[in-house]
Formats: C-alpha cells, sequence, structure tokens
C-alpha cells in the first residue's frame, strides 16, 4: 500500500474481543476520527428515532421495528397518531453505508462495525481488521464490564456472534468470521489488547500508511 493519509481502518470484532478499546486507542494513537456511536446516531436523527432503539439492533435483523412503531386501534372519534415510517434492516445498512462512505472521504477514520469492510471494499487506501478471542477470554471480558455470570455472559456472546453472523451474510454475502474477508485477523485474547494495538500499529507502519 502506498504511503497516504487518508486511509482508513474498519474493525470487524467479536463481542468481548475489545474492538472499542482498540478501536479508541487506535484513533488516539493516530489522532485520527472515532465512528462508532456517531453512526447510530445520525442514522437515528434521518429517521427520526430515538438512538437508543437503533442502537441494539442495528447488527440484526430488524422484525423489532414491526413491533415498535404499532400502533392500537381507535375508534374514529379519537385521534389516531399517523403511522411513522418503519425502516427495514436494509433501509438501515444503506443509510450507515452512505454515512460510512461520507466519513471516509473526509479524512483518516477508525470504523466499528456496520460491516464496514464490505461498505468500503473498493477504497483505494482500506486497512479491514477482524478481532476475535477464545471463549474464556471473552466471557472474563463481558463478565466485567456488564457485571454478568459465566453463564449469563456466556448466552450473551452466543447470541451476538449468531447475529452478527446473519447480519453479515445477509447483507453482503460473506462470512462474518472468514480471516480472507480482511487484511489482518487477530486473536485478542492470546497477546492482550494494548499488545493488539501495537500490533496493528506495527503493521500499519509495515505497508507504509503513517509518517
Amino acid at each position: 500500500m502506498k504511503q497516504n493519509k487518508t486511509f482508513v481502518i474498519t474493525i470487524s470484532r467479536q463481542l468481548g474481543s475489545g474492538g472499542a478499546y482498540i478501536g479508541q486507542q487506535l484513533a488516539k494513537r493516530l489522532n485520527v476520527f472515532y465512528a462508532d456511536r456517531e453512526i447510530i446516531n445520525k442514522v437515528a436523527q434521518q429517521y427520526s428515532v430515538l438512538e437508543e432503539d437503533v442502537e441494539p439492533h442495528d447488527e440484526k435483523i430488524l422484525s423489532f421495528w414491526e413491533s415498535l412503531f404499532q400502533f392500537n386501534s381507535f375508534s374514529s372519534d379519537v385521534y389516531t397518531p399517523p403511522k411513522l415510517f418503519v425502516p427495514k434492516e436494509r433501509d438501515l445498512f444503506q443509510a450507515e453505508a452512505e454515512i460510512i462512505e461520507h466519513i471516509a472521504l473526509e479524512g483518516p477514520a477508525v470504523i466499528i462495525g456496520r460491516c464496514g469492510a464490505y461498505v468500503l471494499r473498493d477504497y483505494p487506501n482500506l486497512i479491514s481488521l477482524f478481532l476475535h478471542g477464545d471463549l474464556a477470554s471473552r466471557m472474563d471480558r463481558i463478565q466485567k464490564l456488564y457485571k454478568l455470570s459465566g453463564p449469563e455472559a456466556e448466552k450473551m456472546i452466543a447470541k451476538s456472534d449468531k447475529e452478527r453472523a446473519y447480519h453479515c451474510k445477509s447483507i453482503t454475502g460473506k462470512v462474518w468470521g472468514d480471516a480472507g474477508n480482511y487484511n489482518l485477523s487477530i486473536d485478542t485474547g492470546k497477546i492482550g489488547l494494548d499488545e493488539c494495538v501495537e500490533l496493528i500499529l506495527n503493521y500499519l507502519d509495515l505497508i507504509h500508511v503513517r509518517d
């Protein structure tokens, strides 16, 4: 890869692999824009819905929307609020994709999730990462972050993995955890999160992304 300051790093990650932390540290060390909740917020604004209604569902099939905006039947003399637009999974993906593309055009950035590697697959200076880990290390992190029991953490991880894999396949046709779909795949449980940050920075130097 030729040296170019307009690179974009996308991070796809398993729950509990430390993707958000690693992404934040990379953005800080590289002094570039970090995009995570910002994407969700912009999509929420576009669809005029609450951010918390979008966030838990943006990476899985959104049958949730059909039930969220159902209104009870009222008699003709009672005001019935107008039905809200109910975005489908692909509507949300398209909106997020447009935001991701805009961010990439604006300058260097680290983008978490949202099938960023697929959205920017033709971007000339894309560095796509997949972060994963063994179940034990992921469970340990989730238990500490969310104060969960072991069985609760394991259930949360299994549910997340299934949903993210299904979303990726349904939207992109790609296998979510296939290392061949990314430039670099790292087992964060083997070396630790801060060590992963250093590894990625060294990788960027090897491909001449950084000055």
